[in-house]
């Protein structure tokens, strides 16, 4: 019984080994001049996915020539489940340069800790499922259930074309569960069940005065500042308790019932460290919800960059022609993200201050709220497996971030996803110095083992 986990430990060495070849590789998807380097991670998995076993590995191409998708099988298990398990080999760009210790893509083993861009999110957690299925198919010939493995190279760009590729490929993709190695867990001695995630929609406003920019001298006071307009729309999309203000912002939010909201509350809470670890001096947000209620369960429409004018230093005596915001809202059930992209568009038409001209696009990066059982079945494998490697009983937490292909795979597969993955908030994903745990990835190699063989049990 214990074979496997020999396995994963005399070859820990070696896995740690692959992980930094793995990392070396720039995958950033939202830049072009790194695509060939997505394409050359997706070959590296190829690669290892051959290695540990899984059979049809191929790689697939996306509509319009994006990022492609790697996908793998094994289907020998008769009568058992079938899991498909998600994770994204792109990665998040690596700016800013300077605020790095070492360089980005030449992994540093320091302390128990991997750094590199991806360490974390999500290339060492996607390569933890392929050597737990290598362990379990060179010790025993078989896994206890079928496995898919589902590995897209567009995730950091919210998954484009995943929509139209997983309609495309909906037979070949047909699962009991899907498991996502993207993701993490509450803390080093603290698992947690993540049953839901907030959706997204992003869109940009750009609005324009002049036909093009002026002296302020000459001309300040006798049109309108399109910087000063843009402010005054943003301001009014807010109350000033932080209540959003576009007319039906709110007309779909599924209202939280007691048990709910219990079930967060006896999650700890320090309300002076979290504010520490923000480095703001008072937390902010919606009356009537606490700061995980409103961080997890409640929605949000935020301005990520507002820009216009002079930015050099010293000053520039010039009115600008145009103004600028981008705009993203995470969304909770049963909010539609194209519905609200309307509703704020409807918003900036109505309330853009006389004198300017406004535009609207609704850009990349949509996805639908995400929520599942805490009783699932997976859910419930998941509880006994964390269970027994931490000591501890899970949270049950939502997350405030998105998955995009976690709704995409209930609305057109009919399959929930189950959160399986081992990152820890701390790891500075997204940011310089991102690092991952070597210990997270060695117990996370254990948890899937186990997490295979529970999960034969639980469909059975």
């Amino acid at each position: 019984m214990t074979a496997w986990k020999d396995h994963l430990k005399d070859n820990a060495s070696q896995y740690l080994e692959e992980l930094v070849e793995f990392l070396r590789i720039p995958s950033i998807s939202s830049l072009p001049a790194h695509a060939g380097d997505v394409g050359r991670a997706a070959q590296w998995v190829t690669r290892r996915l051959e290695k540990a076993g899984a059979e049809q590995v191929q790689i697939l191409p996306t509509e319009n020539g994006g990022h492609p998708v790697v996908y793998g099988q094994w289907l020998h298990a008769d009568g058992a489940p079938t899991v498909l398990i998600y994770g994204h080999f792109d990665v998040q760009p690596v700016d800013p340069l300077p605020l790095w210790s070492a360089p980005p893509f030449e992994p540093v083993v320091k302390k128990d800790r991997i750094y590199a861009r991806g360490a974390s999110d999500d290339k060492g957690n996607m390569l933890i499922p392929i050597l737990a299925v290598e362990a379990l198919l060179k010790t025993r010939g078989s896994l206890p259930v079928n496995v898919k493995f589902f590995f897209e190279g567009q995730e950091e760009i919210g998954s484009p074309q995943l929509p139209q590729f997983i309609a495309a490929h909906r037979d070949l993709l047909t699962c009991d569960l899907v498991l996502s190695a993207d993701g993490g867990q509450w803390g080093e001695d603290q698992p947690a069940l993540i049953v839901g995630r907030r959706g997204l929609c992003a869109m940009q406003v750009d609005l324009q005065s002049a036909g093009h920019d002026v002296h302020s001298g000459t001309y300040g006071g006798t049109f309108k500042n399109p910087l000063h307009a843009l402010a005054e729309l943003i301001a009014g999309m807010h109350d000033p308790r932080g209540r959003v203000l576009v007319e039906g912002f709110y007309d779909d939010v599924r209202t939280l019932s007691d048990a709910e909201r219990a079930q967060i509350a006896e999650i700890p809470f320090d309300e002076a460290g979290y504010a520490r670890e923000l480095g703001v001096r008072k937390l902010f947000g919606e009356p009537g919800y606490s700061t995980y209620e409103r961080a997890w369960m409640r929605p949000t429409l935020e301005i990520n960059g507002l820009w216009g004018g002079f930015q050099g230093e010293g000053i520039k005596t010039v009115i600008p022609s145009t103004a600028h915001a981008k705009l993203t809202c995470r969304l909770v059930p049963d909010q539609q993200p194209d519905k609200i992209v309307e509703l704020i568009q409807s918003h900036v038409d109505r309330y853009a201050p006389d004198g300017v001209t406004a535009a609207f696009e609704q850009l990349a990066g949509v996805a639908d709220p995400y929520l599942v059982a805490g009783d699932h079945p997976g859910n419930q494998a998941a509880r006994t497996v964390l269970k027994k490697l931490y000591g501890s009983e899970p949270y049950v937490a939502r997350m405030g971030g998105t998955i995009p292909v976690s709704g995409l795979f209930l609305k057109i597969l009919g399959t929930h996803m189950v959160n399986f993955a081992f990152g820890l908030k701390d790891e500075n994903i997204h940011a310089p110095d991102e690092f991952f745990r070597i210990s997270s990835f060695e117990r996370g190699q254990q948890a899937y083992g186990l997490m295979l063989e529970q999960l034969r049990d639980r469909f059975s």
